[in-house]
This record gives C-alpha cells, sequence and structure tokens, in this order.
C-alpha cells in the first residue's frame, strides 16, 4: 500500500503525512535509501502549530531530536512548555520497572515534572492549567504489556477531558513488522494491558492512538467527550480537543528500526527488544528473565533447572537494583546473538519453545507460577501478561506450541482487520 498524503480528517482529527515511497530491506535490517526519520527531528511539520502557545509535554530520555532532547530543542525555537510528564522509568529513563517516580523539577531546564507512574496516572487540573495543548513523544517497543501505550491512552483521555488539542509525534516501531499473540480479554485489563490487542500489535504510537481514539476504546468519560465534540459546532478561534499525529518519514511496516537510545533500563540494545514479546512471560513465574544481567530477556533461568544448561548470575545494577533471582547461581538459556541472528531465531512470531521448556523443566510446578495474594486468576501477573488465564492452563495440561497458536488465531483475525482501518504507513503485507 503506497499513500503519497494521508489526511484523515473529523472536525477533531487530523494527521499530516509525508510520502511514503521508500522500500526496506527486511534481510538485512538496512535502510538502502534515506534514514528513517522520526516525527520530533521533523521541526519544520510542527513547530508552527505550536509556535504562540503553552505546551505541556510528555517525554522521557527516548525524546530525541538528533543527539539532543526534544525538549532543549523546543525551548530553543522559543516554545514555552509549562510542566513535562514522565513516564515509567521516569522522564530521564532510569528508574527500575515498577518503581514509583517522584515528581520534581528538570535541574537542566527547570520546568516541573510530574511523574505520571507515581501517586496519578493523569494529569491534574492544576498541572494543565493555563495549558493550550499537549503533546506526546516516547518511544514504544510495539508490545502491549510494555505500559508506554496505556500512559498515552490516559494522557489522551486527560486531553479529551480537558479540552485541550493532543499532537502525537510519531515514532518507528522495532517490532512494527509482524503482529502475534493472544488478544486481550477485557477481564484481563490492567496498566500492562488495556485494549483487546494482541501481545504485538504492529502498530506505530500514531496509528495505534488513532485507533483507540476511533473504536471508543478511552474511558466513558473521554468516548463521551468525543462524541459530543463530533456533534457540536465551534465559535472560530475557540480551543477543542483535536489529534494531531505527526508522522515519520520514510519508514513502513517492512523496516527495522534500530533504536538510537535505549528506551527503558533492561531493553538495553534492540536483540531484547526483539525478545521482549516471547520471554517477559517469565515476569509472571519464577524464572529469572535476565535483569540484573547484561542481556536481559535474552538470557533465562533459575536455580532448580537441570544444571547442564546455560550458567548464570543475576546481581544488583542499574535498572535492577533488586533482580529476581539476585546474587544465585542459575542455569537456563541464552538466546543472545546479533540482530540478524535474533531475528531469524523469531521468525515473525511470538516463541513459546522456552516457555515450554521451562515449565517442563522445572521440579516444583506448583511454584513456577508466581501467585496471586487474592487467589483470583486474573490477578496473576502471568494471566496480566498473557491477557487471558488460557495459556496457563494449556501450559500446565502440556498443549504443543502448534495447538497453543491455533486457539490465538480467531481472535486475532478479527484485530488485524481493525488494525489496517488505522495505518498510517505501507504495511508488512
Amino acid at each position: 500500500m503506497r499513500l503519497p498524503f494521508l489526511l484523515l480528517s473529523f472536525i477533531c482529527f487530523s494527521t499530516i503525512c509525508l510520502s511514503q515511497n521508500k522500500k526496506y530491506s527486511t534481510a538485512t535490517g538496512k535502510n538502502p535509501g534515506p534514514d528513517i526519520k522520526p516525527a520530533a527531528e521533523r521541526l519544520e511539520a510542527y513547530l508552527p502549530l505550536l509556535k504562540g502557545k503553552t505546551i505541556a509535554v510528555f517525554a522521557n530520555q527516548t525524546s530525541t531530536v538528533g543527539n539532543g532532547h526534544l525538549v532543549d530543542a523546543l525551548k530553543k525555537a522559543g516554545i514555552h512548555i509549562k510542566v513535562i510528564f514522565g513516564p515509567e522509568h521516569g522522564f530521564r529513563g532510569d528508574a527500575d520497572a515498577g518503581e514509583k517516580v517522584e515528581t520534581t523539577v528538570d535541574k537542566a531546564t527547570g520546568i516541573p515534572v510530574v511523574s505520571l507512574y507515581g501517586a496519578k496516572h493523569k494529569p491534574s487540573d492544576k498541572d494543565l492549567e493555563g495549558v493550550d495543548m499537549m503533546l506526546f513523544d516516547i518511544q514504544d517497543v510495539g508490545v502491549r504489556f510494555y505500559t508506554f501505550i496505556s500512559s498515552l491512552q490516559e494522557y489522551m483521555e486527560s486531553a479529551l477531558e480537558h479540552n485541550l488539542p493532543l499532537m502525537i509525534l510519531d515514532r518507528p516501531n522495532p517490532n512494527g513488522f509482524y503482529v502475534d499473540g493472544p488478544v486481550l480479554d477485557p477481564k484481563f485489563k490492567s496498566f500492562v494491558g488495556m485494549q483487546p490487542v494482541p501481545i504485538v500489535y504492529g502498530m506505530t504510537i500514531g496509528e495505534y492512538a488513532q485507533m483507540i481514539l476511533q473504536e471508543g476504546w478511552l474511558s466513558p468519560q473521554a468516548n463521551q467527550a468525543f462524541d459530543r465534540l463530533k456533534a457540536a459546532r465551534f465559535k472560530e478561534g475557540a480551543i477543542f480537543f483535536k489529534l494531531i499525529v505527526i508522522p515519520c518519514a520514510n519508514y513502513t511496516h517492512k523496516s527495522l528500526y534500530t533504536l538510537p537510545v535505549k528506551p527503558s533500563p533492561n531493553l538495553p540494545e534492540i536483540q531484547s527488544v526483539y525478545w521482549y514479546p516471547s520471554t517477559c512471560f517469565f515476569e509472571g513465574t519464577v524464572i529469572s528473565e535476565g535483569r540484573g544481567t547484561d542481556k536481559p530477556f535474552q538470557i533465562f533461568g533459575h536455580p532448580s533447572l537441570p544444571k547442564n544448561l546455560y550458567s548464570f548470575t543475576p546481581t544488583s545494577r542499574d535498572g535492577a537494583k533488586d533482580p529476581k533471582m539476585k546474587d544465585q547461581l542459575c542455569y537456563g538459556w541464552n538466546v543472545s546473538g546479533s540482530p540478524q541472528e535474533v531475528l531469524k531465531k523469531i521468525d515473525h512470531k511470538i516463541q513459546l519453545k522456552y516457555l515450554l521448556q521451562a515449565y517442563k523443566l522445572f521440579p516444583a510446578k506448583d511454584s513456577f507460577f508466581i501467585k496471586a495474594k487474592s487467589g483470583k486468576e486474573e490477578d496473576y501477573f502471568f494471566n496480566k501478561l498473557a491477557g487471558n488465564a488460557d495459556l496457563m492452563q494449556q501450559l500446565k495440561s502440556g498443549q504443543t506450541e502448534e495447538a497453543i497458536r491455533k486457539s490465538w488465531e480467531p481472535k486475532l483475525e478479527v484485530f488485524k482487520k481493525i488494525r489496517k482501518k488505522y495505518l498510517l504507513y505501507p504495511d508488512f503485507e
């Protein structure tokens, strides 16, 4: 699909798009033409829309413009930033996974930084007082349980509820070249999975934002605000909610994009990003997922597994101060390699074989899954990651990978049809 120019528009929705006319090699991961350019680097496309406005910025360490930070580029351009919001891992991206981050002041700029991964997940009325436009620019990795899309959703809801325009600076999805995994059952909704999408959903954050808005997947209050907005007539010059997506240049869903900045402490290289959809399941088990090593999500194991397997010892380090199995000798697997080798192993789908093998080899099967204090199946962290209770039961009953994958197909096909409606870039198929 070639999109020479795309303008999707309601009264309150617009997308500014560049010509998509380059092809990329999925075999080598190299771009033979001009480099992919994230939207933040297309200053000419969005600075005119920010001039003269007071803005709120949701950003972290991945919000880069060249070798600098988006906030610095905006200040240099004379844009007035009232407040910065930070997600999980904080504005500077150095907090552990799940660690609550406090509100503070950015030392480099003097701008207040409000955490939306601490006492609150949404901006308050006071935070947005005097703000004319909200801006979002964070690098996602295209995996349902990576919490930045949950932060995006709550930021969008806040924009609708406060009747403020929202601009998203889109970024390439490093896992945007396939779609796979179980689709989340709403019963298992949590901050690590808020929408009925598969684990790998194959959309950029800008495409994803369009989908959850247009499909009515936001909060009841936000959906009602959107419905009222579509039906209303506005006075000339009035400020009202509008979703503006500034797209990337030279990106397609066949592109293999290597991140210039690690998106979080335990995704230090693209190989971890590629393996993350498959091996993050171990976070819901007693198996170490490799935090506390230099290859998180590429190395995993447990002291109780057979001693003829690969051995490693997780230790305390930045981003993993108290990792699972800290200072204990573990046995398991090392699936690291070059990016090309890892892509070949993954083969455009979630790999379940290591999860199946780990469960089969683990001696105390009753303690393999981390138990929920409530005992309810929807409270098991493994089930929140899977988006259902089926996968746990399939593992316990010894189902094959083929049978498990077949059970995903009906809902996956439904999602793929929905996804197609919101793509801003040529697809991989």
